[in-house]
């Protein structure tokens, strides 16, 4: 669950790679390998999902998801060198004591 939720983080920091060049028409600036690429990984990320529910409970599905949030927080800070703010990592540290709380 956590592999698909990773690779779903990864492919959304590239669709933010995307966003931030310049293409000189529409078409070329959603048919670009870094879209292409992002929304495949969404499906197999999709998949993931779809077998990780075979083993994970339902009701922890949602609460192993929030965790995306951490994740692309992490890549977006290490890939894209965006800055976390005050108000953000507030924000991560309560998703995390709350998936800590909701695993135990």
């Amino acid at each position: 669950m956590l592999g698909g939720i990773l690779i779903s983080a990864v492919a959304q920091i590239l669709l933010k790679k995307s966003s931030g060049r310049e293409y000189e028409s529409k078409i070329k600036e959603y048919l670009n390998p870094f879209v292409i690429i992002s929304y495949s990984i969404f499906f197999i990320a999709t998949f993931c999902s779809i077998f990780a529910y075979k083993e994970v409970p339902l009701s922890l599905g949602p609460i192993l998801g929030a965790m995306e949030y951490i994740f692309v927080a992490v890549l977006s800070r290490v890939i894209l060198k965006e800055k976390v703010s005050v108000k953000k990592a507030i924000g991560l540290a309560i998703i995390v004591a709350g998936v800590i709380i909701s695993a135990l």
